[in-house]
């Protein structure tokens, strides 16, 4: 690996970690209904405006020792988890897929969904705004493989999914999902029924099917644990975006092995 590629890619990291902090805001200020632009961040629990080694990402936390520096309370860990988190997978991703447009494309989705299955854990909600937000960017970024069915686009500004295949995963994730949320009257949320569109739409019809039978698979092999283990009855509802979530980044990273797999097996 050349110099200049390692220097991109720290570039990324770092980048991906100052994301990690705007999605802490997100999910921390999404389902409450407030502005994730203003007022500026502050202690959630004395309210003194966080100054700029605070909000250094990671190291803002290891400063201050995982305390507000003004009141002392202690910062949950959540926070440096996610911003590592999230600068590993800007980092991941581009080792995967360089820096192409298909690797943006990839980030845009598990960027949302990380968010999406932080809310859907501490709240039951899938935020309209997120999945909206993901089909509108989505979409955006398809404009140039649209365009090239009749003008010569440059493959760089290609996501690496067509057009079709988009659609065919968003109606085919849509489709499935809302059958079983017609099927088991309420066992199923609406909002999950808009996020498996959502990654069809990225994941096209394929990766929809792959995505579908590991969330499936992740969700049964949690909820009989839990039942197993007594925290769980067979009426209680477990939270779905993040098995979609997980799923979706299984496809991503590893979809074609797994499909690669499955074809050879089958032969």
């Amino acid at each position: 690996m050349d110099f200049p590629q390692t220097f991109l890619l720290i570039v990324a990291f770092l980048t991906g970690l100052s994301f990690g902090s705007f999605l802490n805001v997100i999910v921390y200020r999404l389902p409450l209904r407030k502005s994730i632009a203003t007022p500026p961040s502050s202690c959630p629990s004395c309210s003194s405006r966080l100054g700029f080694v605070d909000l250094i990402p990671l190291f803002g936390y290891l400063v201050l020792h995982g305390h507000c520096r003004y009141c002392g309370v202690k910062i949950s860990i959540r926070y440096p988890l996610v911003e590592m988190s999230v600068g590993l997978l800007f980092l991941f991703t581009f080792l995967k897929f360089g820096f192409t447009m298909t690797a943006f494309y990839n980030l845009t989705l598990l960027y949302l969904l990380t968010a999406i299955a932080l809310i859907d854990l501490e709240h039951r909600i899938v935020p309209n705004t997120l999945v909206a937000t993901g089909l509108i960017l989505g979409l955006l970024m398809q404009l140039p493989s649209i365009f090239s069915y009749w003008f010569n686009v440059s493959p760089v500004y290609l996501t690496g999914r067509s057009p079709v295949d988009a659609l065919l995963g968003f109606l085919a994730g849509g489709a499935v999902l809302l059958i079983v949320f017609i099927v088991s009257r309420g066992g199923m949320g609406a909002g999950d029924v808009k996020l498996i569109a959502m990654i069809g739409f990225y994941a096209g019809l394929r990766g929809t099917a792959l995505v579908l039978l590991l969330a499936f698979l992740f969700g049964a092999l949690v909820g009989l644990t839990f039942m197993a283990l007594g925290r769980l009855t067979r009426k209680d509802a477990l939270p779905f975006a993040p098995y979609l979530s997980l799923a979706a980044y299984i496809q991503v990273f590893w979809g074609d092995l797994i499909w690669n797999w499955y074809i050879n097996f089958l032969i």
